[in-house]
């Protein structure tokens, strides 16, 4: 009598098990798991995604997917809440430009406080993954013309505030991010720091992907010409934004921003843009950055809180969110109630939270492009340094960001207080 062929759940378990290892050409042998085939794919590059996407997409259509399939596509992408974005992450960076020069596409590379595949990662960067990355437009942008990259510059500072009665809330302090544009060298190109709203982040992408593209064909000297132009203009365009949104909120710009030289018993030291006048060649390729140094810290000092305010108004379309957007925070909201019921954070309506969310938003949009934007553009200007990434992420996090690496502390450990605990609280286990 001949054995009946098994018809369990031990027989479809064999049979994907040897699926995957046929189609993986791996040597898989037990029952595979999410993880697994996660980490089998993920060296295949963004191919490896489709094929895990195509593989899943029916419990994918879900609002929330199941947390083992979410797992295992962050896991896969190394990117947290990836099922929503569908972005895959380079964190090895000569991949990522072996990969941009296959393509011909540029790097989008992120540096960030903590990882970008864990819940806790620095706040900008968690804003990205529910703002940026989901936006539907901007997903398809990163995902037909990019290679996409992060890097960690350091853990994030994370502090736990423990109620007494079982409650505990966890935050992290501290810490910023930014998007550098870099060529399949690895170069920079253009960066954006901070959060920006979907929409001006979007500008921004097609701005630097169009120089990026212009030179990816050029010889260094053009390149640089190329580059320097482009910076030249955009420092320009955004200043002259500024002075014409100050100017029709009814504030009155100066018509010439640089002031006067004062005279030499004023007991004033003299004005840098007017003591470069003295040097002709000097002048000519110090004096636009200087001045627009100057103008800026003119239209700076025009631009209090509440002026802030009435220019990011002008600009709220820039930070609305999309819909897939919104349906991530309503999942968040969703899974969050299930872990932790009847909190005043899950309260909070869907709409309430997305129109305070986007209130921050387009504030940081205006103060990142005007304050910290313009400053990059000058520094691309005047600084060879700006060739290097890391020498330029370095002065990134020291200079604008105010979390220089020689501060273990970051900033949290202010030297003049007193606490009145042991050590100061201090702890370096």
């Amino acid at each position: 009598m001949k054995a009946s062929l098994p018809i369990g759940a031990n027989y479809w378990r064999a049979a994907i098990a040897l699926t995957l290892a046929l189609t993986l050409g791996s040597s898989v042998r037990a029952q595979p798991s999410l993880e697994r085939e996660a980490i089998a794919l993920r060296p295949l590059g963004p191919k490896g995604l489709q094929q895990f996407l195509n593989a899943h997409s029916k419990e994918l259509a879900a609002t929330l997917p199941p947390k083992p399939l979410r797992d295992a596509l962050d896991r896969l992408c190394q990117q947290r809440d990836c099922y929503a974005s569908r972005l895959y992450w380079f964190t090895d960076l000569d991949r990522a430009k072996a990969a941009a020069a296959i393509s011909g596409k540029p790097i989008l590379s992120l540096r960030l406080l903590g990882n970008l595949d864990r819940d806790l990662s620095c706040a900008n960067s968690r804003f990205f993954r529910v703002a940026l990355y989901p936006n539907a437009e901007i997903s398809k942008v990163l995902r037909d013309r990019f290679i996409l990259h992060w890097q960690s510059v350091r853990p994030v500072p994370k502090v736990t505030i423990d109620f007494g009665d079982g409650r505990k809330l966890e935050r992290t302090l501290t810490g910023n991010s930014i998007h550098y544009i870099l060529d399949a060298s690895g170069r920079p190109v253009d960066a954006i720091p901070g959060l920006y709203g979907p929409q001006a982040f979007l500008r921004q992408l097609q701005q630097s992907e169009g120089v990026a593209k212009t030179i990816a064909t050029q010889t260094d000297r053009d390149r640089n010409i190329t580059l320097k132009n482009y910076y030249g203009d955009r420092l320009n365009a955004i200043q002259s934004q500024w002075s014409t949104d100050l100017a029709q909120l009814g504030l009155k710009v100066p018509a010439r921003l640089a002031l006067e030289m004062p005279s030499s018993d004023s007991g004033i030291l003299p004005r840098a843009d007017r003591a470069g006048t003295f040097a002709a060649a000097k002048m000519a390729v110090e004096n636009p950055i200087v001045s627009s140094a100057l103008n800026q810290r003119t239209l700076a000092q025009m631009t209090d809180r509440v002026t802030w305010e009435k220019l990011a108004q002008r600009y709220a379309s820039d930070a609305k969110l999309d819909a897939r957007s919104l349906d991530l925070i309503r999942a968040k909201q969703a899974a969050g109630a299930i872990a932790a019921p009847q909190t005043a954070a899950q309260s909070r309506s869907v709409p309430s939270i997305a129109r305070s969310f986007e209130s921050a938003m387009a504030l940081d949009t205006v103060r990142n492009e005007y304050l910290l934007h313009a400053q990059l553009y000058r520094w691309f200007l005047q600084d060879p340094k700006t060739q290097n990434a890391d020498a330029l992420n370095d002065r990134v996090y020291a200079e604008l960001f105010l979390t220089p690496k020689t501060d273990p502390w970051l900033g949290l450990l202010p030297g003049d207080s007193y606490s009145a605990l042991d050590n100061d609280g201090i702890s370096t286990r």
